[in-house]
């Protein structure tokens, strides 16, 4: 299926994986609870679907068949984040990732962009892994997590990685790991409420300490639409009325004022929320993102369904990730 009405299609969010890290890493992740609920192999209908993700030619079939041009591949951090594991083992599980993602870019590079994880419970290592990722792999995004063992990614420890990532300019997607209170994982709610609730953390954490306001040439896209956090700021802002220094760090500006420093995917399976999202941050501010394999199976349909159409419509479908991603 090709889209004849659009010049580029690109899906931001589409997951892989490695065998021997998604081997190391069974039953330690949020998948199963991290081990509360093991599992010796995936539920009935998902084998077929998590098959696909360690096989490119799989990927690029189906995405012949959606009309995508081009994927930015990551890490199925929920499946195999490795930040379970001591710095130096963590480390060497992402550098197998990242080798992946740039052997896959360099055999298919008109199909793939490369994303990048990093062993960010450890600064010093990770700004090793992230100089190598860019500048030897030459991969173009860096796919983190909300937080690394209960420190969200605006804390003053990982302004270091802040700096270094505008310095370098890498493009930044933000994709929980997964909340490991237990609370969460009972009825896969880590999945269905979690991840939302991650991305308001992390989104607050970044504009309350500073960051978008110490590194404004940041391009950090948040998965799922930035969960809760576009569609809740009046409270938040009320907030800085009644306690003025604490947006001390943000310059004073309220936290809705910093929505169009963020970009998002449109990975929220609810055309109004999309729409609500749209109104909030325009049309120059989202990228398609499907969940692959496990989302929309159309998203340039499913796009269309909500009412997306024209200039729009091709920004979010391929536009706005080809001018973040320099492609």
């Amino acid at each position: 299926m090709r889209h004849k009405d659009l010049p580029l299609v690109v899906d931001f969010h589409v997951h892989m994986l490695e065998p021997e890290v998604f081997k190391a890493s069974t039953n330690k992740t949020v998948f199963t609870g991290f081990g509360a609920a093991p599992a010796t192999a995936p539920r009935p209908g998902a084998q077929q679907l998590m098959g696909r993700m360690f096989d490119p030619a799989a990927e690029i079939e189906d995405m012949d068949a959606r009309g995508i041009d081009m994927s930015v591949v990551s890490s199925s951090t929920v499946l195999q984040g490795s930040s379970w594991a001591d710095p130096n083992t963590d480390l060497a599980l992402c550098r197998r990732c990242n080798d992946q993602a740039a052997d896959w870019v360099a055999r298919h590079p008109k199909r793939f962009v490369g994303s990048f994880v990093l062993p960010l419970q450890d600064v010093k290592l990770a700004l090793q892994e992230l100089e190598r990722a860019v500048q030897t792999l030459g991969l173009k995004v860096a796919n983190i997590s909300s937080s690394y063992n209960g420190l969200y990614m605006g804390d003053p420890a990982y302004h270091p990685f802040w700096e270094a990532v505008e310095r370098l300019g890498a493009a930044v997607w933000i994709h929980p790991e997964g909340v490991r209170d237990p609370w969460f994982q009972r009825y896969a709610l880590w999945n269905s409420l979690g991840q939302s609730v991650e991305e308001a953390k992390v989104m607050a954490s970044l504009i309350y300490e500073g960051v978008m306001t110490k590194f404004p040439r940041l391009r950090i896209v948040m998965a799922h639409g930035g969960g809760y956090f576009p569609h809740y700021l009046g409270r938040l802002d009320r907030n800085t009325v009644n306690r003025p220094d604490t947006v001390r760090n943000a310059g004073g500006s309220t936290p809705s004022a910093f929505l169009r420093s963020f970009y998002y995917d449109s990975c929220v399976y609810d055309p109004k929320v999309l729409q609500v999202l749209l109104e909030r941050v325009g049309a120059d501010r989202l990228v398609m993102g499907s969940d692959y394999p496990v989302g929309e199976k159309d998203p340039v349909g499913w796009l269309r369904a909500c009412g997306v159409a024209g200039a729009d419509l091709a920004a979010i479908a391929g536009g706005n990730a080809a001018r973040l991603l320099g492609i």
